[in-house]
């Protein structure tokens, strides 16, 4: 079963997707509920006019698994770097873990399109301090101005030291987007002044606080993500009555194939963000895709 209303003629480009996790596997929480989907996954993302994802990487752990799924088909890039909350890994052997994210990023120019995930998560300190998050984000614009890479950033409850940090090296990096934003209205405006995107989620349509701040970011600082399989646009969300295209779903108890999975992001959904965007912010959702792809090749794809 398709979706009801599919926009295939729409560009998209999923600039955030965990699509190594094992939900795709059909294991939830180490417990197997059905087969691997991922390739109905993916046919499903090209259906709905998602033509390209870039897979998310947190930690080396992470990288193996990442490429050898880029590798398999031309639609898939990554990232490679080391998340916040994994940081503790860094600090075991800095300078081999540099290396190898470096080693890897060289080595893999075709598909590696981003450093990252990396920036501060001060709402989880007790996977990683404070004092360590900020040493080895620091640490890894370095990768950044080695590679010539744009860094995929994460930002929570964080922002005053991740702007200064930023202030630091932006004139050395060639720029970045904030994944998935869910600050203020100044903290956008702090981070788009600095010539970085921001990467808009189901999160960060969830309160009208967020629609309000998301309304404010000009159009060309614009990206759109999944941040799959989490993020999902609940019917508590403020932006779920803007919603227009609509997939069948199944309980994973009860998985068909054919279906997604009731409460599991996937890349097919990125429609719908672009249907809250465009009615919040008052624009035509063809134009705001358009848009919206146009700054993903530049950010992402420009050497590709």
């Amino acid at each position: 079963m398709r979706s009801r209303f599919i926009m295939a003629s729409f560009q998209l480009i999923d600039i955030g997707a965990n699509l190594t996790d094992s939900m795709y596997k059909g294991l939830y929480n180490g417990k197997k509920y059905h087969e691997e989907d991922l390739n109905d996954v993916l046919s499903r993302a090209k259906e709905n006019g998602v033509n390209r994802s870039i897979i998310t990487v947190g930690h080396l752990e992470d990288v193996n698994p990442a490429l050898d799924l880029c590798k398999s088909t031309t639609n898939l890039f990554c990232t490679v770097g080391c998340h916040p909350t994994r940081c503790n890994e860094f600090k075991e052997n800095p300078d081999d873990y540099y290396k190898q994210l470096l080693d890897i990023a060289l080595n893999n120019q075709d598909k590696v399109v981003a450093i990252g995930e990396c920036g501060l998560d001060y709402d989880r300190e007790h996977f990683c301090s404070r004092e360590t998050q900020k040493l080895f984000f620091e640490k890894q614009f370095d990768l950044a101005i080695e590679t010539n890479l744009p860094m995929f950033f994460h930002m929570r409850n964080a922002s005053q030291d991740f702007i200064d940090i930023l202030k630091k090296y932006r004139d050395r990096i060639v720029g970045g987007v904030a994944h998935c934003f869910t600050g203020s209205v100044e903290e956008a405006r702090a981070l788009t002044d600095m010539g970085l995107y921001v990467g808009i989620t189901g999160c960060s349509l969830k309160t009208l606080d967020n629609i309000e701040a998301v309304k404010t970011i000009p159009a060309e600082f614009l990206l759109v993500e999944t941040d799959a399989p989490w993020c999902e646009i609940k019917n508590t969300h403020a932006g779920f009555k803007f919603i227009k295209t609509k997939f069948p779903t199944k309980k994973k108890e009860r998985w068909e194939k054919g279906y997604c999975v009731k409460s599991r992001n996937e890349p097919c959904h990125l429609i719908q963000i672009i249907e809250i965007l465009a009615a919040v912010r008052g624009e035509d959702p063809r134009e705001l895709a358009d848009n919206v792809f146009r700054n993903t090749e530049k950010l992402f794809f420009s050497k590709v």
